[in-house]
């Protein structure tokens, strides 16, 4: 078992440091289907890999100054109720209901990456953000006028809780809601959007494991540890080649792995629903 975590866990570490989301989405899967954990241990453990990995890739992309370090953190605290709520549901629904729910939300996921494949954002941004409200100012001011940027606000609370509560319950990291928020909602340039995203990755998949304490889940230790080494070595080379290649090809090929993996999860897990 341990000879499949170290591939699986480079995969979702490349993903992670180098997209900002999208492979941490693999590792409930993997552990369930792969390494044979029971659902509940596998989303547990999920929350601690792509944590821990979050932060490594975090503190590589900080070096290279793409992390918002004051916009992340309130990011991942607006998500927090949200996490908390997906978490205490998440031990309450049967199994295969999850399983159910998790391969629709990743070829939900794929299909997105695909999307933002063929309308990708600028890294530099678009046209209107020298225009736009830079995210050191306060949303409300009142020098020299009162200013209220409410749509956007409620944009980001929005994304933010629904971001927390997936992570909550599903233990995905939620990077591929994070960076489109950040990137379309806040003029994020790409870069700083998926460094950014890995720091509220790891906030949100935080809270969700202090929202498990003491539920009397078993995790494999050996396994996790092992899966979350490989996803931090991942995670590292994905930063690198966040800095130094464009990211759209490797992004088709994730979602492409991504809507496989989503088909073989609805096949195990939806006859099981009907039946």
């Amino acid at each position: 078992m341990l000879i499949v975590a170290i591939p699986v866990g480079l995969l979702v570490g490349l993903s992670l440091g180098a997209l900002g989301g999208g492979g941490s989405i693999l590792t409930v899967p993997a552990l369930v289907y792969l390494l044979g954990m029971d659902t509940r241990a596998a989303t547990t453990g999920s929350l601690i890999i792509v944590g821990v990995t979050a932060v490594f890739g975090m503190l590589a992309h900080r070096r290279d100054g793409h992390v918002r370090v004051l916009q992340g953190v309130v990011f991942g605290a607006l998500g927090a109720a949200g996490a908390v709520a997906g978490t205490r549901l998440s031990l309450v629904v049967r199994p295969d209901v999850l399983l159910g729910g998790f391969s629709v939300l990743m070829l939900a996921v794929a299909a997105l990456m695909l999307t933002r494949s063929r309308s990708r954002v600028p890294a530099g941004g678009g046209p209107g953000v020298a225009d736009a409200v830079p995210l050191d100012v306060p949303i409300i001011t009142f020098t020299p006028r009162f200013v209220c940027v409410c749509p956007r606000a409620a944009k980001v609370l929005v994304a933010a809780v629904l971001v927390g509560l997936m992570t909550g319950f599903f233990g995905v990291g939620g990077g591929f809601l994070v960076v489109p928020a950040l990137v379309l909602v806040l003029d994020f340039p790409m870069p700083v959007a998926v460094g950014t995203s890995l720091l509220v990755i790891a906030i949100n998949s935080g809270t969700s494991l202090v929202a498990r304490a003491g539920g009397g889940i078993d995790i494999d230790w050996t396994v996790v540890g092992v899966f979350t080494a490989a996803a931090v070595i991942g995670s590292l080379l994905g930063a690198r080649i966040a800095t130094r290649a464009r990211p759209e090809t490797l992004r088709i090929a994730f979602a492409v792995l991504i809507i496989a993996v989503g088909l073989y999860t609805a096949a195990r897990s939806v006859p099981a629903l009907l039946g």
